[in-house]
C-alpha cells in the first residue's frame, strides 16, 4: 500500500494493492460526479460528492457500473479493481474536503 503524504502531489490519496476485478464500493453516500478516463494518471475514474464538503475518488477501474448523475448508497459496488501503470492490480482512492485531499485512513473505519 502507498500511503498519503500531505503535499506530496503523487500521494494525494492511497494505493491499494488487491485482485484484478474485485468489486470496488462506494466509502458512502452520494452522488456520481465524474466516471470515465478522461483525467490522466487514474485510469477509469469514479468521483463521488457526498456533501458540500467532501467527495470521494477511486481510480484504476477495470469496469465501471455507475454513471454521471447516479446516486449511489454506502457499501454499493460502483466498479471492479484494475491495474495502475505497471500492470499491478490496484485502487487509487482519495478523499477531498473542499477541495483538498485528506488522509483517507483517518476518515474510514478500522477494520479489526
Amino acid at each position: 500500500m502507498q500511503r498519503f503524504v500531505k503535499g506530496d502531489p503523487v500521494r494525494k490519496g492511497v494505493k491499494i494493492e488487491g485482485r484484478y476485478g474485485t468489486s470496488i464500493n462506494a466509502a458512502e453516500t452520494g452522488k456520481v460526479v465524474y466516471a470515465g478516463s478522461g483525467l490522466i494518471g487514474y485510469g477509469r475514474l469514479v468521483i463521488i460528492k457526498h456533501n458540500k464538503n467532501y467527495l470521494s475518488a477511486y481510480g484504476y477501474n477495470k469496469k465501471i457500473h455507475v454513471k454521471e448523475g447516479d446516486t449511489v448508497e454506502k457499501g454499493i459496488r460502483i466498479a471492479e479493481m484494475g491495474s495502475d501503470g505497471n500492470g499491478k492490480p490496484m485502487l487509487h482512492f482519495e478523499i477531498r474536503r473542499n477541495g483538498a485531499p485528506v488522509d483517507p485512513l483517518k476518515l474510514l473505519p478500522h477494520r479489526p
